[in-house]
């Protein structure tokens, strides 16, 4: 950004004016354009006061009924108290001043059946609620002349994201002042002028002033549009020349060998792949043939069989000459895979052992806990080339981790990962190895454009055979009847030999901190429940106080205490605990031992207890609809059915109560996965959050915006295809370097 957009605000609007300015984090020309309206009023059309929230921060379209002036009695001064409406409710407007004649601008302006926006915050006095000191802008009055003021009354106004210290209109004035004297030679354009004409877009230009000085409703949605294209056209243009630097490296091609580890370990598969495993298998193969590094993003449902596909890509670059690494975002999960992977293998996982094949391999485990001898043997099987497979935590991106010939890197649950800890990991091969990307959060498709643009995408929707399904209700915590028949549940399926999962939100009862992804918990009530589940019976929805956040030390002795499950053996799980002990946590749950585990969210992603039924979730409410997708994923994985039981205190018709209603209705993840974007409102594809900054990204809409980002992505792949180093696109280059520097790149984490 250069030239006149680059200007600090102190310097085109003055000290004063940039200084509330800058607060928001506006403090040049182009931060204060990129500060979009949030919404458009309509001069015809008054806003609905009966929603208005005491305390809250307010902007009101209303017209004003009355107005007076009197004297103070009691302590002196004048006051100004007006009346303004909205055609059925009314809003008191309070102006103080040490003398009459101060409020004589006020009363001046403020007469009965003028229009206009009020802001302040909404306080009550004696039974009224009402702005004082508010600061106003009159539709048709505030204009220098008739003609101004005729089109001012009949443009859409635009309304702002602003504080209490910069009302909406003072941006709108600003923003003015800045975008009037501009010139298509200040406003470099990132899009094109080839791609401009073939779209029919207006330039920056016309579209900030679209957005800004409206004439009309299509006039600001057609210069938004334009912009929301700009957003994703330069994201995408940056995307395109990391797949074009990745497909300009070398690789080594890791073709399949016949009669080699894959063929053995085919063979002896005890059940057939699905459709969607052969199909991946074999663009994955065709894709580790070649002699250029594969990119490829590998999603599926949970239980889908994406480690099968991933550990035959592994054992086909292994009959190559290759290892594989595999990187899991836990220590629990790596360990399991581990296990996983040399139960699937068997012999062939033995390699130079006693029975082991002629021809196997090693999988070797490394993790920060494990003990200097452990730690050394793992390093010394990677180095040597001894272990084909190394599965293994962020421990695997340590200086001292070496490999003998690293052909494929398999991420699993990418979204754990940042892009540097993924190519971190690819660092350590000769040249480029192979990679390969799993995740079981279901991706919307205009998000796999967006977050990992980078890669080719697979996705496998069949469940293997044998998979019985889950079943998903509500209970609500409120009705002690429901409750009790939960834990009946729970003590049949244990006494049937099976195991439950009991998820809670925190780990000490004494804990004050929030579910991440959660949006809110609806406020407790008492309500009737219809479609009451077959295994609840008939139970009513009788009411009783909202219980604080459950802990898992707190639930663990409640349930100790229970009659109902006398001689269960409890078993606990959380983050806090040792590794050692949260791997002899889950080896006594999956052995029966302990058949109920009580745990945090630790057991998220990726544990496998084929015997685990039943998974009761507290304040299932305060859980985002992905992370308890992921969570109910851990029952039902075996021949048996899984019953989910989310016990919610939200009430119907909130937002929390839509979260763990779409979650009962269907299993379908990426049906989930969009409705929880739209209903988190999710716009910011960039992740400012992450990076502590303010994002780039302002109007992009990952959900809505579908297929004007497919557009945007064709059209940035043409441009970089014919011009990867966009030495001819200047404008675009500098976007994209202002755009994705080095702290914002970290938005390919994203899922």
């Amino acid at each position: 950004m250069t030239g006149r957009l680059a200007e600090p605000l102190a310097t085109t609007l003055g000290k004063r004016a940039a200084g509330p300015l800058a607060k928001m984090g506006l403090e040049t020309v182009d931060d204060l354009l990129r500060h979009y309206p949030r919404r458009y009023g309509d001069p015809g059309r008054l806003t609905d006061m009966d929603r208005l929230q005491l305390g809250e921060h307010v902007t009101v379209m209303a017209r004003v009924a009355r107005a007076t002036v009197r004297p103070m009695r009691s302590r002196g001064g004048a006051l100004l108290q007006a009346v303004v409406t909205d055609g059925r409710h009314e809003l008191g407007l309070t102006f103080f001043a040490k003398r009459a004649g101060a409020l004589r601008p006020h009363e001046d302006k403020l007469r009965p059946g003028r229009s206009g926006l009020f802001t302040g915050v909404v306080s009550e006095y004696r039974g009224t609620r009402q702005l004082t000191h508010p600061d106003y802008i009159l539709v048709g009055v505030d204009a220098d002349d008739d003609e101004e003021a005729m089109v001012e009354a009949s443009r859409p106004i635009p309304l702002y994201p602003a504080t209490a210290a910069v009302p909406t209109w003072r941006i709108q004035r600003a923003v003015r002042t800045v975008l009037d004297p501009l010139t298509e030679d200040d406003v470099d354009d990132p899009v094109p002028d080839e791609v401009r004409a073939r779209l029919g877009l207006p330039t920056r230009l016309d579209a900030l002033r679209a957005v800004h000085v409206p004439d009309a409703a299509e006039h600001w949605q057609r210069g938004r549009r334009r912009l929301r294209f700009e957003e994703a056209f330069v994201l995408q243009a940056a995307l395109a020349q990391r797949r074009a630097r990745t497909a300009a490296e070398e690789a080594t091609a890791r073709p399949p060998r016949p009669a080699g580890l894959l063929d053995d370990f085919d063979a002896a598969l005890p059940f057939a792949l699905t459709d969607g495993q052969r199909r991946v298998g074999e663009q994955v193969a065709a894709e580790l043939s070649e002699a250029r590094p594969m990119q490829r993003l590998l999603q599926g449902e949970v239980g889908s069989g994406k480690t099968v596909v991933a550990l035959r890509a592994m054992l086909q670059v292994v009959d190559a000459g290759g290892q594989a690494a595999l990187l899991a975002p836990t220590e629990v999960l790596a360990a399991q895979h581990a296990r996983t992977l040399r139960g699937m293998l068997g012999p062939l996982a033995e390699g130079g052992l006693l029975g082991g094949a002629a021809h196997g391999t090693r999988v070797a485990l490394l993790t920060g806990s494990l003990g200097a001898g452990a730690r050394k043997e793992a390093l010394l099987q990677a180095a040597s080339g001894e272990a084909g497979i190394v599965v293994g935590t962020h421990a695997l991106l340590g200086d001292q981790v070496q490999f003998a010939d690293l052909g494929l890197v398999v991420v699993d649950e990418q979204h754990r990962f940042g892009v540097e800890q993924r190519d971190a990991l690819r660092a350590k091969g000769r040249v480029a190895p192979h990679l390969l990307v799993m995740t079981a959060t279901p991706i919307p498709r205009t998000v796999a454009m967006t977050v990992f643009g980078d890669l080719e995408t697979s996705t496998l929707t069949e469940l293997p055979a044998g998979r019985a399904g889950i079943t998903s209700h509500v209970v609500p915590a409120a009705n002690p009847r429901w409750n009790e028949r939960v834990w009946e549940k729970v003590r049949e399926e244990v006494d049937a030999g099976r195991r439950a999962y009991v998820v809670c939100p925190r780990i000490h009862p004494d804990d004050d901190v929030d579910v991440p992804g959660s949006t809110g918990r609806g406020a407790q009530g008492s309500a009737e429940f219809d479609d009451v589940p077959e295994f609840l019976e008939l139970a009513d929805g009788e009411g009783s106080d909202r219980a604080p956040l459950r802990a898992v030390l707190e639930v663990a002795d409640m349930l100790r205490s229970m009659p109902r499950l006398a001689g269960v053996e409890i078993g606990v799980l959380h983050g806090q605990l040792l590794p050692a002990d949260k791997d002899a946590a889950m080896a006594r749950f999956a052995a029966g031992e302990a058949p109920v585990l009580v745990s945090t969210t630790v057991i998220e992603v990726g544990v496998d207890v084929p015997e685990a039924t039943v998974m009761v979730v507290f304040d299932a409410d305060r859980f985002g609809i992905s992370q308890l997708h992921q969570l109910r994923g851990r029952i039902g994985r075996g021949g048996h059915p899984g019953l989910c039981l989310l016990v919610s205190t939200a009430q119907p018709g909130t937002p929390a109560a839509a979260r763990v209603e779409a979650l009962a209705a269907t299993t379908d993840g990426f049906e989930l996965a969009t409705l929880d974007l739209e209903l988190r409102s999710e716009g910011d594809v960039l992740g400012a959050a992450q990076s502590g900054r303010s994002s780039s990204l302002r109007l992009l809409r990952v959900v809505k915006d579908a297929d004007l980002i497919a557009e945007a992505r064709a059209e940035a792949t043409q441009v970089v295809e014919a011009d990867p180093a966009l030495g001819d696109h200047a404008t675009l280059r500098d976007a994209i370097a202002a755009q994705l520097d080095a702290e914002q790149e970290e938005f390919l984490e994203r899922a």
